[in-house]
């Protein structure tokens, strides 16, 4: 005997037999042919639903490829909870480095070659992480990143002063 029917001195009426044994009975097959016929029409419709997701998404992400060998700009590191580069929030740089592409992993994944204070960061990254680099090849970033993915400003020159008068006091600006 179940422990079902120990307890309760009677079989066990779940959602799928909801019904006494020998009541149910199908005559002909118009139940598995509605049945089926429901099952088409729900996967029409979940077939429609993902081709518009799709479209919606393809609208959005642009056709691109990058060949081996070619120089990318890398989106914000993928790290919560990390000051990039000194600043945090809107401050921060949308993209960083030029990094070249070392293998095609996937169809949407590429491998870089990043810099080695970068070691902690996995290297294949997905193609909506990466922005082409139009810049000149030969000309490298001068910045050194630190262990916390930080770096020190140092001004290189001053361009240009302006003293700004208020009413009260003056104040002083420069252009680095």
């Amino acid at each position: 005997m179940a422990p079902y029917e120990d307890l309760y001195g009677r079989r066990c009426r779940s959602l799928v037999g909801w019904f006494k044994p020998g009541d149910a009975r199908l005559f002909g097959t118009d139940l598995v042919q509605d049945a089926l016929e429901k099952v088409k029409v729900i996967q029409d419709r979940l077939r429609t639903t993902q081709s518009r997701q799709k479209s919606y998404v393809n609208r959005k992400v642009p056709d691109v490829s990058y060949m081996v060998g070619e120089r990318v700009l890398l989106r914000g590191l993928p790290m919560n909870g990390v000051m990039r580069f000194g600043k945090k929030g809107k401050l921060s740089p949308r993209f960083i480095g030029s990094f070249e592409i070392l293998r095609h992993v996937e169809e949407v994944a590429y491998e870089l070659s990043l810099l080695p204070s970068l070691a902690r960061v996995h290297p294949v990254f997905h193609i909506s992480m990466l922005r082409r680099y139009h810049g000149d090849p030969a000309v490298a970033s001068s910045v050194q990143l630190d262990k916390d993915l930080s770096y020190v400003e140092e001004p290189v020159a001053i361009l240009d002063r302006q003293v700004k008068k208020l009413r009260s006091k003056n104040i002083a600006s420069g252009k680095v």
